[in-house]
C-alpha cells in the first residue's frame, strides 16, 4: 500500500476547485452587474473623486527699466491652512497635541502681533472642530515667512501627514515703489487683473497662458496630472531710466511743495530715439501728500498756452511770410482784436512797443505773436492750421497707455455758401498763443524733441523689447514718423531763438551756466469748462518745454504745473524744475577722472554716515580713500564697526556704529530712502517709506530696543 492515500487527497482538491470556481463566477457576476445595473452609481462615485480641467495660472512677466532693473515683478505669496482631519487620519494628532506649545511659541515669534496663548487656543479650536481648511494666519505671507512656518514641528511633514497646506498667489510688487507708477501700471486687489499703464496695455503678453491639469483622488490624496502646462508671461523692457525718473520726481515734488501746486507733470525724452526716459504725474491728495493718481502726461487735454507760440512762429517762418528781422507793433500792452482785448503780461507797465520777431518769443508777447499770425493768415486760417499739423502737433502717436488722448486742434470748415461753421474772427489770434486747442504734454514734448532732432519727428517710445527666457521675441526699434517737420533753415532759426529765450528772455531760470539750454515758457489761465474764464477762476497751467544741450541736443523735457492763484510763472516755477532735471541728468552723464577733481593741497576729512556700506565703499575708493584698519578688504554685511585709515596722509573719519548697538533702533534722520531702508533692515526692522526726499521723521525712537517683527514708518521730506 502507498504511503499517501490519493483517494483522500483528490476529493479535497476538488472541493477547493469548486470553491474557486464559484468565487470566479461571483467576481464575474459582480463585474457584469457593476458595468450594467450599477454603472450609473459608480460613475457618480468616480466623479466625486476627480477634478477635470483645473486651470493653473502662469507666472506673470516682469517689467524692466531700460538697463534691466526690475520695475514690476511677480513674487509668490501664500495663505496657510491646517487640515485637522488629514492630521488625525495620518495618526499624528497625538504628536500635534504634544507639540502645540512649541508650535504656538514659534508662531508668536513669527507673528508677534498675537501671543503664544492666542495661537494655542486658536489652533485647538480648529482641532476640535476637525476643520479641513483652518487658516493659520488670515493674511497673505511672503516666501520667507512661509518657510519659517513650514519649519515648525508637525508642519515640516508632508501635507498628507501634517495637514499643513497652502494656497500660492503671484503677487505683483514694484521694487522702486511709486516711481513711474501710473506708467508702469497697477493690478487690482486680487493681484490678477491689470488696472492701468503698461500692465494693462501689455496684459496679454505679461499674463501668459493658463495651463490645464486634472486631479485624481488616490488613497485620500489628490494627484495632479498635467494635461497642458502653463506658459509663463514674457518680460517687457521699457525705456524708463530709474535714475532719471527718480531725479525728475524729486525735482518736481520739491517745487510743488514750495508753491503749493495741485498737479505736476514732467517728461524726459531722448532726442535721437524718442525714448521716454522719465515720466512723472503727481496729484496733491486730500492728506496733502503728492502721489501718482492719473497719467496726466498722456491724457490731459489742456490749452497749452505760450509753449504753443513756438509752433506759430515756426509756421510763419516756414511759409516765408516773415523772417527773423520782421518787426511788429504791440502798443502799450493792450491790443483790441476784433472786439476783444489781447493783453501782454506787462500791460500795466506800458507793454513792449515795437518788437522784432525773435523778441516776441523771448518776451512771450501775446500781442506780438497773435498779430503776426493774424496779419498773414486771417483770410486763410486753414493754411495756418495745416502748418501746425505739418509740425506734428496734431499727430496721433497711439501711445500704448490706456487713457491716452491725441491732440485736438480744430481745422476751419466752411459750408456750401463759403461761410465758416466752426470759426470766428478771434479764433486765429487766440489759437496762435495756445488757446482754443487741446494738446497733451506728450504731444508738446514730441514737437520740441523734433526741433532738437533737426526736424525729425520721432514716435514716443515706452517699450523697447519683449523678452522670453532671455531671448528677444519682439524688438521695437525707434520709429521716425516724419523726416522733416519744417525746412532746415527754419529749424536752425527757431533753435537759435529758443536758446536766446533762456539766455536773454523769460526762461532764464531754466538755464544752466554749464551748458546751453533752449526752450519756451508758458503761463496759461485754465478754463473751468462751460463756465469759461470769467467766473473768478484763478487756476493756471505753468509750463516749460525745451532741450539740452542746445548746441548738441541729447534730451528734451517738458514740465507742467497746475496751481491755484498768483504768483504763477511758467519760467519761474516750471523752469526751475526743468533746470534741476537738466543739470541732474547732465551731472549723471559726466565721465571725468576723479584725479582731475582732487585738490592736492586739501586736507578735507569726509564723513560717512551709516547706511549702505557697499555703496559707501565704492564711492570712497573711487575718491582715493581705502578702509584698511585690520580689515580684509570687503565691507562686512550687517552691523560693522567703523574704523579709521590713513591714505596719502589723509585721515578718513567715520561715524561709529558699534556691534553692541545691534539690538537698538538706529537713527536714520537725514538719510536717503535707500540707506535708511538698508540700515533698518540690517537691524531686522521692516521700513515703510512715506513721501520722497530724506528722512525727517521715524516712528520708532532711536535707541529703542529692537523686537522681532518691528515696523518703522519713515516720513521723507
Amino acid at each position: 500500500m502507498s504511503k499517501f492515500d490519493n483517494s483522500k487527497i483528490m476529493p479535497r482538491y476538488s472541493v477547493i476547485a469548486i470553491i474557486m470556481s464559484l468565487i470566479a463566477v461571483a467576481v464575474i457576476g459582480k463585474t457584469i452587474y457593476t458595468m450594467t445595473a450599477g454603472r450609473s452609481y459608480w460613475m457618480e462615485v468616480a466623479a466625486s473623486q476627480k477634478k477635470d480641467s483645473v486651470s493653473i495660472k502662469p507666472t506673470r512677466g516682469n517689467i524692466l527699466s531700460c538697463n534691466g532693473q526690475l520695475m514690476a515683478s511677480s513674487i509668490p505669496e501664500f495663505k496657510v491652512y491646517m487640515d485637522f482631519n488629514a492630521l488625525k487620519v495620518a495618526g499624528n494628532d497625538t504628536a500635534f497635541i504634544d507639540s502645540i506649545n512649541y508650535i504656538s511659541k514659534g508662531l508668536n515669534n513669527i507673528f508677534p502681533e498675537k501671543s503664544a496663548s492666542y495661537f494655542k487656543q486658536y489652533l485647538m479650536e480648529g482641532y476640535h472642530k476637525e476643520s479641513k481648511h483652518w487658516p493659520i494666519w488670515n493674511e497673505r505671507i511672503d516666501y520667507n515667512t512661509f518657510k519659517e512656518i513650514q519649519s515648525l514641528p508637525i508642519f515640516h511633514l508632508s501635507k498628507y501627514k501634517s495637514g499643513f497646506h497652502w494656497d500660492e498667489f503671484n503677487a505683483r510688487r514694484r521694487p522702486f515703489g511709486s516711481l513711474a507708477q501710473r506708467t508702469i501700471g497697477d493690478m487690482f486687489g486680487a493681484k490678477d487683473t491689470a488696472r492701468c499703464g503698461l500692465e494693462l496695455s501689455y496684459d496679454s503678453i505679461l499674463r501668459g497662458t493658463n495651463g490645464i491639469i486634472h486631479r485624481r483622488k488616490v488613497r485620500n490624496m489628490f494627484l495632479d496630472i498635467t494635461d497642458t502646462p502653463p506658459i509663463d508671461g514674457a518680460d517687457i523692457i521699457t525705456t524708463i531710466d530709474v535714475s532719471m525718473q527718480d531725479l525728475a520726481e524729486r525735482a518736481l515734488i520739491d517745487e510743488l511743495k514750495e508753491i503749493n501746486g495741485n498737479v505736476g507733470v514732467a517728461i524726459v525724452m531722448e532726442v535721437a530715439t524718442g525714448d521716454v526716459k522719465a515720466i512723472v504725474n503727481l496729484d496733491k491728495c486730500s492728506d496733502g501728500e503728492y502721489r501718482e493718481v492719473k497719467n496726466h502726461a498722456v491724457s490731459d487735454l489742456l490749452e497749452p498756452g505760450s509753449v504753443f507760440k513756438t509752433a506759430s512762429i515756426m509756421t510763419a517762418l516756414d511759409d516765408g511770410v516773415v523772417d527773423t528781422m520782421y518787426t511788429v507793433q504791440t502798443g502799450p500792452g493792450v491790443w483790441n482784436m476784433y472786439g476783444r482785448d489781447m493783453k501782454d503780461h506787462n500791460w500795466t507797465r506800458g507793454g513792449y512797443g515795437t518788437l522784432t520777431l525773435p523778441w516776441t518769443l523771448k518776451y512771450s508777447s501775446n500781442i506780438g505773436v497773435s498779430r503776426i499770425i493774424d496779419l498773414h493768415y486771417h483770410k486763410n486760417p486753414e493754411k495756418f492750421v495745416q502748418g501746425i499739423y505739418d509740425l506734428g502737433l496734431a499727430t496721433d502717436f497711439h501711445i500704448p497707455i490706456v487713457g491716452y488722448s491725441p491732440a485736438r486742434i480744430r481745422m476751419p470748415r466752411k459750408n456750401s455758401r463759403g461761410q465758416y461753421v466752426n470759426w470766428s474772427a478771434t479764433a486765429l489770434p487766440w489759437m496762435s498763443i495756445g488757446y482754443e486747442t487741446q494738446i497733451p504734454p506728450i504731444s508738446t514734448i514730441a514737437f520740441y524733441n523734433a526741433i532738437a532732432n533737426g526736424g525729425k519727428l520721432m514716435q514716443p517710445r515706452f517699450v523697447k523689447q519683449i523678452v522670453k527666457n532671455g531671448e528677444v521675441i519682439y524688438d521695437n526699434p525707434p520709429k521716425v514718423l516724419k523726416e522733416h517737420i519744417a525746412k532746415e533753415s527754419t529749424i536752425k532759426q527757431i533753435t537759435r531763438i529758443l536758446t536766446e529765450v533762456v539766455s536773454e528772455g523769460l526762461g532764464k531760470k531754466a538755464g544752466s551756466d554749464k551748458f546751453l539750454v533752449a526752450g519756451k515758457t508758458g503761463t496759461a489761465q485754465m478754463s473751468k469748462g462751460a463756465l469759461g474764464y470769467k467766473t473768478g477762476g484763478t487756476n493756471y497751467l505753468l509750463s516749460f518745454a525745451g532741450f539740452f544741450p542746445a548746441n548738441n541736443p541729447r534730451y528734451s523735457c517738458i514740465v507742467c504745473i497746475q496751481k491755484t492763484g498768483l504768483p504763477a510763472s511758467g519760467g519761474g516755477m516750471s523752469g526751475v524744475v526743468f533746470h534741476h532735471i537738466a543739470e541732474g541728468i547732465m551731472a549723471q552723464s559726466l565721465k571725468l577722472n576723479v584725479t582731475d577733481a582732487r585738490d592736492k593741497e586739501s586736507i578735507l576729512i569726509p564723513t560717512a554716515k551709516t547706511g549702505n556700506l557697499l555703496a559707501t565703499d565704492y564711492v570712497l575708493n573711487a575718491l582715493g580713500f581705502n578702509i584698511t584698519n585690520g580689515w580684509n578688504g570687503s565691507l562686512p554685511f550687517g552691523n560693522p564697526i567703523w574704523g579709521k585709515t590713513i591714505t596719502n596722509s589723509k585721515t578718513l573719519s567715520f561715524q561709529k556704529e558699534n556691534l553692541s548697538k545691534a539690538h537698538l533702533v538706529p537713527d536714520v534722520h537725514g538719510m536717503g530712502a535707500r540707506d535708511a531702508v538698508y540700515l533698518m533692515e540690517t537691524h531686522g526692522i521692516k521700513a515703510i517709506i512715506i513721501g520722497r526726499g530724506r528722512v525727517i521723521q521715524q516712528s520708532l525712537a532711536p535707541g529703542e530696543k529692537v523686537k522681532k517683527g518691528m515696523r518703522c514708518e519713515l516720513r521723507m521730506g
